[in-house]
């Protein structure tokens, strides 16, 4: 079944012992992105739902980060800042990868286009 993927640990000093989920962390990470339990796997999304969800990831991240930032001058007791730190950086590393998949989709194009 393709929605029960797990990383198989074959050396002893790696560590942990429970299944890997996706980045996410979220409720159905096991699940591939667009399925659900009831839906089988013939039913195809649009690219454009892809790219939508990609950018509400990134905004997300950005959203998250800001809201941390805001609660630390606000409150500087009530977050640790570690993980301010560690949401700014998932933040700018969300969006540096959000800009090179453009840049390639952009220059891909280019190069596709000029070639008929």
């Amino acid at each position: 079944m393709i929605g029960n993927l797990e990383l198989t640990r074959t050396h002893a000093a790696h560590i942990g012992s429970a299944p890997v989920v996706s980045a996410r962390g979220m409720a159905g990470a096991g699940q591939l992105s667009g399925s659900s339990q009831g839906e089988g796997l013939g039913k195809a999304r649009s690219f454009d739902s892809y790219l939508v969800e990609a950018v509400d990831y990134v905004n997300n991240k950005q959203m998250a980060s800001a809201a941390n930032v805001e609660k630390m001058i606000i409150d500087p007791d009530s977050v640790d800042i570690h993980d301010v730190t560690t949401a700014m950086a998932e933040a700018n590393m969300s969006l540096s990868l959000a800009q090179t998949v453009i840049s390639r989709m952009v220059s891909s194009w280019n190069e596709i286009t000029t070639t008929r």
